[in-house]
């Protein structure tokens, strides 16, 4: 029987996907194999010695200590493209809420108290004094072409948009996705100087701190609109505040609210609503259990932050996993060990990604006696060792 610990409230139908009669899953659990979880910030959490996996129900991992998983042996998993509709569909309402200043406009009608009479002559008043501009024309840049990115490229450019992306890290698979419409950017600062929006979906990472900041913006289009519904600290709030306040940028629309930025007449500061639907929650929930499963069933890695991806067919018998740094001639000693326990090698695979390596292994036995576990497991550098019968 596997444990499975929620550390939120985790969508029923991602729930359902585990079977009862194979799974325990509850927010109260001693000794789990597993934890799913959303916003819950890990990083202060006493880890059970029993921990196999994490599964991030989202994209974001930065509220789970990635590294010491990773010194640990224990893949974290997320769902990379599952809440990606949702956010995409926020960007486009972003984008036609700051080009017609509909926040500003709706805020000055719920304000307005007079007779009927009088209203019409304050709404007339209101209509001039928010006047906005169509986008057909306007250029969107994109900084980051994955799952969301690649989505909010296409979708602008059907609306009438011209679309300059930038991503020198991009997948073979996201390219496939793009439309042949969108132009590349040399860098950063190319697709700033080109675009009238500018919005970017990158993870959290020391690269990209402040990568929208005060230099960049200057060579920004006067009346451009800054937009993040990423990760809080990508956005030097600072600096565009200052370029608000001094008419160089048109509005700044952002999902991470603070005091600095949430009363300012040109900021429209939404409650981190990026993938805040029913369809994106189940989504991310469905996609985290189907990768927990097979993680702790078959061994397999799929969408791991900081594990490669590593999938094998089962064949009969046991199953080996070892998880480990990369480093030579790792899988020559596990190899060694297991022919001098005379067992024979019926398929392998070895995956490496950056300091960390994982490989799997079907034999042809029905189990590992523990003493040729322990010996693997003894090897420097080994980080994690499990048998799947």
């Amino acid at each position: 029987m596997h444990k499975v610990l929620t550390l939120n409230n985790i969508s029923p139908v991602g729930l359902d996907r585990y079977p009862r009669d194979r799974y325990e899953v509850a927010s109260e659990i001693g000794h789990p194999d597993a934890i799913m979880l959303r916003s819950f910030k890990m990083h202060d959490m006493e880890l059970p010695e029993t921990l196999q996996a994490v599964g991030r129900a989202g994209a974001g991992v930065n509220n789970i200590p990635v590294d010491k998983m990773s010194g640990l042996g224990v893949p974290v998993f997320n769902a990379p493209g599952a809440n990606a509709n949702a956010v995409k569909e926020l960007v486009l309402a972003g984008i036609l809420m700051a080009a017609r200043n509909i926040p500003q406009a709706w805020d000055y009608t719920k304000a307005l108290e007079a007779p009927d009479a009088e209203l019409n002559k304050l709404v007339e008043d209101g209509k001039k004094k928010y006047s906005g501009y169509e986008i057909p024309g306007r250029t969107l840049g994109v900084i980051g072409l994955g799952a969301i990115g690649y989505r909010v490229a296409n979708a602008a450019l059907a609306l009438g948009m011209k679309v300059v992306g930038y991503d020198p890290a991009m997948t073979v698979k996201n390219a496939w996705q793009l439309s042949s419409g969108v132009e590349q950017a040399v860098n950063v600062d190319d697709l700033i100087a080109r675009s009238d929006f500018i919005t970017v979906h990158v993870p959290l990472i020391d690269a990209t701190r402040d990568l929208i900041n005060a230099e960049r913006l200057k060579v920004a289009r006067d009346g451009a609109v800054i937009m993040n519904f990423a990760r809080d600290g990508i956005v030097n709030e600072e600096a565009v505040v200052e370029g608000l306040d001094n008419g160089k940028l048109h509005a700044f629309v952002t999902d991470f609210p603070n005091n600095a930025n949430k009363n300012h007449p040109k900021v429209i500061a939404l409650p981190h609503l990026g993938a805040s639907t029913g369809e994106a929650e189940d989504n991310c929930a469905v996609m985290v259990a189907d990768q927990l499963m097979d993680y702790l069933e078959n061994g397999n890695i799929r969408n791991s932050v900081n594990f490669p991806e590593a999938i094998m067919p089962r064949a009969d018998g046991a199953r080996l996993t070892v998880a480990n740094r990369n480093v030579p001639n790792m899988v020559g000693q596990i190899s060694t060990l297991l022919a001098d326990a005379g067992l024979n090698i019926v398929d392998m695979l070895n995956k490496s990604r950056g300091d960390l390596a994982y490989t799997i292994v079907d034999v042809e036995a029905d189990t590992m006696d523990q003493a040729l576990v322990d010996s693997i497991a003894a090897i420097d550098g080994v980080l994690k060792v499990r048998v799947l019968a």
